[in-house]
């Protein structure tokens, strides 16, 4: 199935990218979530669209991926959560309690899916977790995982 692309998709490509996928994955995921359109000539004038809005945000984004960069470093994030007698977790800290923690510290929201966790996180103490704003921009934020 020949799609286009109307959003970002890991390991797929970006927005106006022309893309051919399994029949099933185009039909069931990225279609009902909007990621992508179905390919026509017409739809192909659209892809022009796409990359000029793109190319304007680009910019944009930078600057604003670097403000937001330096808000998140400065942030004193934590996460509570709950400890055994010996110091460790029960279970691990996910992306989503990471985004969550972001915004209760007057942080800016962020996407559990931008959130990139490189080992997982099973110990009380301070980790750096980094957060991608735009394929040039990462953010490594301190989160202090602390017992409820």
């Amino acid at each position: 199935m020949k799609l286009i692309l109307t959003a970002a998709v890991d390991h797929l490509g970006i927005a106006g990218d022309i893309v051919e996928v399994k029949d099933g994955y185009g039909r069931n995921y990225l279609l009902p979530q909007g990621f992508a359109i179905r390919w026509t000539r017409g739809a192909e004038k659209q892809i022009e669209g796409i990359n000029r809005a793109r190319e304007a945000r680009t910019v944009r984004d930078h600057a604003h991926a670097g403000e937001l960069r330096t808000q998140l470093e400065s942030l004193d994030v934590q996460v509570p959560a709950r400890v055994s007698a010996e110091g460790k977790l029960f279970g691990a800290i996910t992306a989503a309690d990471i985004a969550s923690a972001i915004k209760k510290a007057n942080g800016p929201s962020v996407d559990k899916r931008n959130v990139v966790i490189s080992k997982p996180i099973k110990s009380i103490g301070e980790h750096k977790i980094g957060v991608k704003l735009t394929e040039a921009v990462t953010a490594h934020v301190p989160v202090k995982v602390v017992a409820a």
